[in-house]
Order: C-alpha cells, then structure tokens, then sequence
C-alpha cells in the first residue's frame, strides 16, 4: 500500500467536503441558462478571481513546471511567464469591454460584432471546434497528469482512477453548474496551495537535500536557476525568453491566456456585477496566477534533479508504472511520494485532485456553455426553452468528459500538449486584441487566421515528422543543418507571419462588417480609438451620433500604462520571492523597491482610468 488508512480518510473528507459544497451552491442552477453558465451575473471579484487562478492551477501544472525546470532550467518559465503580458492588458483594457457585452459567451460577440451569414457560420463552428475538440484536448493533457498521481501515489492504473475522478467531477459541475464551481474552486485553490507549499517544504529539508542551500549548491541545481537565460546562449535564449516576450503574448492562442481575453476569463468576467469586479477579478488572477504560484512547483523541480537525474533513474524507481508515462514532468509525484509522510501524503494528494478538479470542472462547463448557447440553441433548436438548454448543458458535460478520458490514455507527458496548443493558435492573437479597436477586421479575418494557423502549423509539423533527419542535438532539411532549438524557433516564428500575413490579406480582400452592425456595436461597446474614427465621422455624415460628450476620451493609452505597471509590479513580485529562496538579499530589496514604486504609479494611473 502507497497510501495509509490515514491518507485515505483524508481524500475520503475531501471528496465529501467537495462534493457537500458543490450540491449546496447548486441550488437555482437549473432554472435558466444565465444562472447554469453565468451565475446570474452577480459574482463579486475576489470569488471569480481566485476562481480564474484555481482553473489554470490544475494537476498538470506543477508537472508542465517541473519538466520546463528540468530540461531548461528555472528561466524556460518564461514560456507562460510572458503571458502576463496579455493577462494585464486584459485587465485594464478587455475586462470593460467584455462586461459591457453582456452576451452569454465571448463566441455571442461574433454576431455582435460581425454581420451575414459568415458570422454566424464562424459563431457555429467555433462553438463546435474550441467547445468540444480544443476542449477535449485541454481536459485530456491535465487529465493525463492526474493519470501520473494517481499511479505513482495511489497504485491505480488510468483507466479506473480516470472514470471515478471524471465521475464525482461531471456530477457537480453538471448539477451545480458555474455557481457550483466558484464556490468549490475557493475551497479546491486554497487546498491546493496549501499542498503545494508543504510538499516544498519537506522536499527542501528531507536528507537528500538538505535545505535550500544544499539543493542550490548541487552541481545538478547550480546551472538552471537563473531567472534570466543568459544571451552567451543565443538559442536558448531566444526561444524561451525573447521569442515569447516579443512574439507569442500577443500572436498565440492560449486557453487561459487568450490575448484580448476569451475562454473561461472572459466567462468570469461576464459573471461579474459590473466592470469594476471584471476588472478586480483579472487583476487578482495575474496577481496570484504569475507572482505568487510558480515557486513551490520550481523548488520540487530542481530538487527532482538531485535525486532522479534522468528518465532512466525514474524508470528504474517505478518499474511497476508503464514508462509510457515516465518522462521529465513525471517527477513531480515522483519526489512527493519519495519524501511525503504518511497523513501529509493523503493531504498533498487531496490538493493535487482538488486542482485537476477545479481545472476539469471550468473546463466541461465552458465548453458545454459554447456547445449549448452557440451551436445547439442557435442552430439546432432556436426555439429551445431554458430547461431544455441546462438539460442539453448537462448531456454535453458528460460528453465532453467521456471523450477526454479517451484521448488521455493515448497522450505521454503535458508539455507537448501545451507545444501543440501553443502552435495551432499561433499568428491569431493579434485579432483578438485588434477587433475591438479596428473596424475592418470582418469575420473572413478570422476565418481565414483561425483555417491558415491549422494548415501553416500542420505543414511545419509534417516537414520535422517526415523531412527531416535528426542528428543528436541538430536536424538536417535539405542540405542545411541547424540546432533542433532554433528549427522551434522558425517553425513558431514561421506560422505566426504566414497566419498575419494571411488574415490581413483576406481582410482587404472581402467586404467590410455592414454599418448598422458596426454602429450598433460601436455604440453598446463604446470602443473609441482611431480605429474607429472612419465609422464615427461616416455615421455622423448620416445624421447618426455614435458618441455622446462623456464618451470621446478614449482610454485605452491609460490603460495600457496600466498595463505596463502592473506587469512590473508582479515581476519584481515574483522575483523577490525568488531572490529570497536564493539568499540574495540586496537583489531581494531592489525588486521590492522595484515592486513598491509600480504599485504606487498604478494606483495614480487606475484613478484617471476609473475618473
């Protein structure tokens, strides 16, 4: 037995405690499709904000950490460290913009937005492409960690563990719907913090490393701690820091870090009462998501180098565990079973079960809002009635959870699913940010970026698979070799500009939005900016006021300082609390200081913002 009677009484109060919560905030949930998807639009912003931070803190996190420190040191986290980028502009510019949309999911926006046929056809189709299959292959790559924990801690095999997770998951998330998730996700997050700071803290001080000194002192740990990849290594430093500091915030798709906000966020920011709690939750999110989060999951990482050096030291600890799934983001409940306690051992797994929960349940009931709301009732049945769309939000919950299981048992470890995730979204984040601010953007734009970043990725993706011969650390196309790292590079760099070069093409290619839509919008949304100043000055010519007095300050610039601020303020954050792990001391002041002054020129900026 892994486990002991004590570790098992404790997952057993936790399932109770969890599933207790989720039935009791599941009462009104059925009476209509606003209470099931939006709770009602009454959600205050410390609730949905934690909420946001505990669905992209799932089970897979702490490992897709883990393998990023193990191959490339602690600075590869600048691979989701640079969203921040995209989360702060969602803060001070989209979460306004969004709450005053008032439609039910952000794919409603696209017959807001856009006009004819091809909107609604790109509403549809949407629904059905990020709703089921981008969504199946989300809940499926954290699905495939919990899958990891629950062989090395519990001594099950996937199948079974998989269904009895997957089950006490759809039945709240099914009957409680999105009410029922936020109130879990409060008690599902604080859990999972807690497991994950004492999980660190007995890792530092078992015998194999010796505290923290001793494990950044190991010749294994010395060489990856950086926070910053040295530009003595220019492909390293390239591809995890400049390429997506520069490049992927703002032209890749990420579920969680959608640029201009989208997915579960922008869910969350429609749930709010008003622009300012849209505002406070995102803000809280980023807050917590990228300054406070990542530090226990990169201490776990490197003291994984000490004691399991390489994949085959993991494969000859756990014979018994198929080396299916035995790579480097296996590590992580690899060293929590290694040196956890009985009693805190139960504790850290409830918390590891609590993430992949509160990630799966966000997950089924944003993408059965989009299957039910953008699909089944805008095509199916327009004439459905309120029960009739929670029953079919229920019946596609099961759905989506039935196939992501399937698609788990075939993936092997969780950072090439956030690969591919970030390839077939590249080169379309830059609409999302820009369609709001610039009226020719029509729904061919994106059409066409959504079809050319599948096809540009899947080329790039079948020239490495078919074209290439790989040469240990080097690939060889056509006569030339180069370093598998800088081929990452071209390849991402490469479906970003075609995707651009492509959607902007169509755009001037294809009839503009009807005016009456653009107006309509302009007016509920009230976007402003010289994007729109052609709109403004064609609709007044017609007699037709698109602006009153109180709304000609466009405040955007604001908000983008804003947004510069708050990017400094959670950076010198998180590397404060990195600098006092590592003992340095006058680094560590800096960043504070550093901190300190960011917070004071966002607070000034905010004013005018809010004024």
């Amino acid at each position: 037995m892994i486990l002991q009677p004590i570790d098992w009484l404790i997952l057993a109060i936790f399932f109770l405690v969890l599933l207790s919560i989720g039935f009791l905030a599941s009462r009104r949930a059925g009476d209509n499709t606003t209470n099931f998807f939006l709770s009602g639009r009454t959600m205050p912003w410390w609730l949905l904000g934690v909420s946001m931070v505990a669905t992209t803190f799932s089970s897979d996190t702490p490992n897709l950490v883990t393998d990023m420190v193990r191959t490339g040191g602690v600075a590869s986290n600048w691979l989701w460290w640079a969203f921040l980028l995209t989360g702060m502009l969602t803060v001070f510019v989209y979460a306004r913009l969004w709450n005053r949309s008032k439609v039910m999911t952000d794919l409603e926006f696209y017959e807001l937005r856009y006009s004819g046929k091809t909107a609604a056809f790109l509403r549809g189709f949407r629904a059905v492409y990020l709703g089921f299959f981008f969504n199946v292959m989300v809940i499926a790559s954290v699905s495939l960690a919990f899958i990891k924990i629950a062989g090395v801690m519990l001594g099950l095999q996937p199948a079974p563990a998989l269904i009895i997770a997957a089950v006490v998951v759809v039945a709240y998330a099914s009957l409680g719907g999105l009410k029922s998730i936020l109130w879990t996700d409060l008690f599902q997050f604080s859990f999972a913090m807690f497991g994950a700071v004492i999980a660190a803290v007995y890792v530092t001080r078992s015998p194999e490393i010796g505290g923290l000194s001793n494990l950044f002192s190991h010749p294994n740990v010395s060489g990856k701690l950086s926070l910053l990849p040295s530009v003595s290594q220019p492909e390293l430093f390239l591809s995890i820091f400049l390429i997506p500091i520069a490049i992927q915030w703002w032209a890749a798709w990420y579920p969680g870090a959608e640029p201009g906000g989208g997915g579960y966020v922008a869910q969350r920011m429609l749930s709010a009462k008003n622009e300012n709690h849209a505002v406070g939750a995102t803000l809280l999110f980023n807050f917590f998501h990228y300054a406070i989060r990542p530090w226990p999951w990169i201490i776990v990482g490197l003291a994984s180098l000490i004691v399991f050096p390489d994949i085959q030291s993991m494969i000859d600890a756990f014979p018994d565990i198929s080396t299916q799934y035995i790579k480097n983001d296996f590590a992580y409940p690899a060293m929590l079973r290694e040196f956890l306690p009985a009693g805190l051992l139960g504790l850290v797994v409830a918390s590891l079960i609590a993430a992949f929960m509160s990630t799966v349940a966000s997950q089924l009931n944003w993408g059965s809002s989009y299957l039910v709301n953008d699909f089944y009732g805008r095509f199916l049945n327009k004439k459905a009635t309120e029960k009739q769309k929670v029953a079919a939000g229920r019946i596609s919950t099961v759905v989506l959870m039935f196939f992501s299981v399937l698609l788990a048992l075939i993936l092997q470890n969780a950072l090439q699913a956030f690969q591919y995730m970030l390839m077939i979204g590249a080169g379309t984040g830059l609409i999302y940010i820009l369609r709001w601010f610039w009226w020719r953007i029509n729904a061919w734009s994106e059409l066409s970026a959504m079809f050319a970043a599948g096809i540009f990725s899947l080329t790039f993706i079948m020239i490495e698979n078919f074209g290439m011969t790989h040469l240990n650390d080097h690939v060889q196309m056509l006569g030339i070799i180069t370093t598998v790292g800088y081929w990452n590079i071209i390849k991402f760099v490469g479906v970003v500009f075609l995707t651009t070069a492509t959607w902007l093409i169509v755009t001037f290619l294809t009839q503009p939005v009807k005016d009456t839509t653009l107006y309509n919008f302009y007016r509920k949304i009230k976007p402003g900016g010289p994007g729109w100043k052609a709109m403004v000055q064609k609709a007044a010519a017609q007699g037709i006021v698109l602006e009153k007095e109180k709304d000609l300050r466009w405040d955007v610039p604001t908000g983008i300082l804003c947004m510069i601020w708050g990017c400094i303020l959670i950076y010198s954050v998180l590397f404060a609390i990195g600098n006092i792990l590592y003992g340095n001391l006058h680094i560590t002041l800096v960043f504070i200081f550093l901190a300190f002054t960011a917070s004071v020129l966002l607070l000034r900026s905010w004013r005018k913002l809010r004024a």
